[in-house]
């Protein structure tokens, strides 16, 4: 039968053994579900400096287009990389290693304005070669979080404006200024409009149940009809137009027409042409200052003539002006008119012939 000792002593073998598998079983988990890949997979490391650190951490996260592909290993200040003076190390997995290039660009983002801070390496506008172990890449800059507060400050302030002129609003709406705030607030008002809801209400159900004006325009199809036969009528007037009937039509299609009121035209040009150049009487009255002035002394006797017939001189003016002489005139031509009558009644009495024989 085992002493005690023993007994302890396997089981402080046993303890520590388990210990031991635990200790190995929680590493090897953490390294297996890491974000570089797990404790078999070979790593590269890169090297990138940043103006300020903007909140990062070891082991924060790295990631490559969204995708995490690494952890910050380390971090340091030098001095002599001024204004970049913080070096950042970060782990990368060694599959990653070809969607990485030289020329890709790392920044430092902040997941919400007070999230984590972690490494997002650009590389879709890149082109150089995959990097080579412990190489630098180059950066973007890092936002700090005073910027981000600033920025989330500004937005805060605007708020805070949009904040003041809702209260200012609700504060008019309830003072009863304005229409809103009248409609809101005043009885009266509210009255009037639904008294006015009511009668439009009355309006519409007499509309749908047929009566009135209105109603026969919306329900009854006479209308439309008339409509419909003003359209036909109208599509027929310009099927006889595109078909050239009528005067109309024949203005439209027939070359005709177009061609004498072309000629006209180009008549009326000719003639006026001649005008413009002197010829004819339309021409010498246009352009001949003699002929012009001839017309014009003729229109001037012609003025005086009739200025003088109007006052009553010469002989055509008494036999405007004079009614004596009018009236002696008129017996006379009266006189005249008997005489030739009794004449044709017997010639004889007036006219004697008398023969003589030598």
């Amino acid at each position: 039968m085992p002493s005690r000792k023993e007994i302890q002593w396997s089981q402080l073998k046993v303890g520590a053994l388990v210990l031991i598998c635990l200790a190995i079983l929680i590493g090897l988990t953490f390294l297996m579900t890491g974000s570089s890949g797990g404790l078999f997979v070979h790593k590269y490391y890169l090297r990138c400096y940043f103006p300020n650190a903007g909140g990062l951490k070891d082991g924060a996260v790295v990631s490559l287009e969204g995708v995490t592909v690494g952890n910050v290993v380390k971090m340091r200040v030098v001095p002599e990389r001024n204004p970049n003076p913080v070096e950042v190390v970060m782990q990368v997995g060694e599959k990653y290693r070809y969607g990485l290039h030289t020329d890709s660009v790392a920044s430092i983002q902040a997941a919400g304005v007070l999230g984590d801070s972690y490494v997002d390496i650009d590389s879709k506008d890149a082109t150089g070669p995959p990097p080579a172990d412990k190489a630098e890449i180059r950066q973007s800059g890092a936002p700090t979080i005073q910027s981000m507060i600033n920025s989330s400050q500004l937005s805060i302030e605007e708020i805070n404006k949009l904040t003041q002129k809702i209260e200012v609003l609700i504060d008019t709406l309830n003072t009863k200024r304005g229409t809103v705030g009248e409609l809101i607030n005043d009885p009266v008002l509210t009255k009037k409009v639904v008294a006015i809801a009511t009668n439009l209400e009355t309006v519409t159900g007499a509309i749908a149940n047929g009566k009135g004006t209105l109603s026969e325009l919306v329900n009854d199809d006479t209308l439309y009809k008339k409509l419909n036969s003003a359209a036909d009528n109208l599509d027929a007037i310009t099927a006889s137009l595109n078909a050239g009937q009528g005067t109309a039509g024949k203005l439209l299609k027939d070359e005709t027409l177009y061609n004498n009121l072309n000629a006209a035209a180009a008549n009326t040009k000719e003639l006026v042409d001649q005008i413009n150049s002197g010829k004819g009487s339309l021409g010498k009255l246009v352009k001949d200052p003699d002929f012009a002035k001839k017309l014009d002394d003729s229109v001037t006797n012609l003025d005086e003539i009739l200025k003088g017939i109007n006052a009553g001189q010469g002989t055509a003016g008494q036999l405007v002006k004079n009614r004596a002489l009018y009236d002696h005139l008129d017996q006379s031509a009266d006189q005249a008119q008997q005489l030739i009558k009794a004449i044709r009644e017997d010639p004889k009495k007036y006219f004697v012939i008398r023969m003589k024989v030598f």
